[in-house]
């Protein structure tokens, strides 16, 4: 396999296999949170024929935390900003799906309709850091009932029907970073006894949608790793999903040393030859791309070198030198 050889992902036949990774870009209206005409330039120059684009992580609602400046998926005119957005994406022949995000613990309640407490599976707060948003410690969440988590699930539900109506070609579940999703897995952020002592099923949004127009992202380094729980939460996962997208931990923006000793290879294993994904490290070992594309079959998630290099496939495909990340 190479970094240029096609793989059908869901409904959609790519001509390469470099991703364009989610990253937050704060690009969009200040209290609205509608996409603006930067966020419609941004997408157009890094699309390209046949190449798969996941968007920046999107509030699912207005309950969400999101970020001052981050996008929304839950209002008519935050939907028709994001169609802009996805038809420059098609004009170009690029494949745009939206990631689905909420901050759960992570988020303010600055940020929450009525200045409500962020929600969380456990009443226990950040620690480790202050919360960058706002620069103070975070708060601390309110524990979900089982009527709130009800809620979360139908939430989750209309953002996806939501990216749908604005013109994605399908969505993205954020289970990674730390945010709500991966705060059900972590049991330094989950101490529920009851039924949801685990992660929340996705079969909401696929039932919803359809699995071949769903994705989902994990990073398992970015708290206590354990390939038993993201194993087990592989095999239980909807196989027709459109992908599995996972962060490796080689590199990134905080790590001093690379970390060349966990792989991926236990989960590439157990996705079998479905679309994956990896993530992790690209931006700053590119030689990387292609040998983990030629002996994986994966697709490439690449995130800091996209924003350096627009035209990052081009220069991959022909060998030309790429712009430096600042």
């Amino acid at each position: 396999m190479t970094l240029f050889e096609p793989i059908h992902v869901g409904t959609y036949q790519l001509q390469h296999r470099v991703v364009h990774a989610p990253l937050t870009r704060l690009r969009n209206t200040e209290e609205t949170n509608i996409p603006t005409d930067l966020v419609v330039e941004y997408y157009s120059q890094r699309a390209t024929p046949g190449g798969l684009i996941i968007g920046e992580g999107s509030a699912i609602s207005n309950k969400a935390g999101g970020y001052s400046r981050g996008p929304g998926l839950f209002t008519e005119d935050q939907l028709e900003g994001w169609r802009k957005v996805t038809q420059a994406v098609h004009e170009k022949g690029g494949v745009i799906f939206s990631q689905m995000w909420h901050g759960s613990r992570a988020g303010s309640s600055l940020f929450i309709k009525d200045n409500q407490l962020p929600i969380a599976p456990s009443p226990i707060p950040i620690t480790s850091s202050k919360n960058f948003m706002v620069n103070e410690p975070y708060e601390a969440p309110h524990e979900a009932s089982h009527n709130d988590i009800k809620d979360l699930v139908q939430q989750y539900v209309e953002a996806a029907k939501n990216a749908i109506t604005a013109g994605f070609d399908g969505v993205a579940i954020h289970g990674a970073n730390g945010y709500l999703i991966q705060q059900f897995i972590a049991s330094s952020s989950n101490k529920r006894t009851d039924d949801y002592g685990g992660t929340i099923s996705n079969q909401a949004v696929t039932n919803a949608i359809g699995p071949e127009r769903t994705g989902i992202r994990f990073s398992p380094w970015a708290d206590e790793m354990s390939y038993e729980t993201y194993s087990y939460i592989l095999e239980h996962l909807n196989p027709k999903l459109a992908y599995v997208h996972f962060v490796e931990p080689h590199d990134d923006a905080l790590r001093e040393v690379p970390d060349l000793v966990n792989p991926l290879d236990p989960f590439r294993k157990i996705w079998q030859d479905r679309p994956f994904i990896s993530a992790g490290g690209y931006s700053t070992q590119p030689e990387l791309m292609a040998d983990v594309a030629k002996n994986t079959g994966n697709l490439i998630a690449v995130g800091r070198a996209y924003l350096a290099n627009p035209d990052l496939v081009e220069r991959l495909k022909y060998g030309w030198p790429l712009n430096k990340y600042e």
